[in-house]
């Protein structure tokens, strides 16, 4: 029998490099990659229901990788920005953002 490749091997990929880069933006990562682990979860067990027939696992368990760690990273984030509102830093977290900036000239 032939070998196929499994489902959604690219779109994986694509979400998890998209929950990294989005990571950073109040933790709005966590959707394209919990999209993308929940896909790669399916995509291997479809591979656990017959092994012989597909190619292409080792690029869905990359795929998958990435997308966890974008989603721990976006829960980080989350976390982080919780406690910032939480513990009323807001301002003292600010004013440490305007400084980088000014000490990289991005801002005067």
């Amino acid at each position: 029998m032939e070998q196929q490749k499994l489902p959604n091997e690219t779109i994986i990929i694509v979400l998890g490099i998209l929950g990294y880069l989005c990571c950073c933006f109040a933790g709005a990562g966590v959707i394209p990659a919990g999209i993308a682990v929940f896909l790669a979860s399916k995509s291997e067990k479809i591979y656990a229901s017959n092994p012989e027939l597909y190619t292409n696992i080792k690029q869905i368990k990359t795929g998958k990788i990435i997308a966890l760690i974008a989603l721990v990273l976006s829960i980080l984030m989350i976390v982080r920005f919780i406690y910032v509102f939480a513990s009323g830093d807001w301002e003292a977290a600010m004013q440490q953002s305007r400084e980088i900036l000014e000490q990289y000239g991005i801002e005067e």
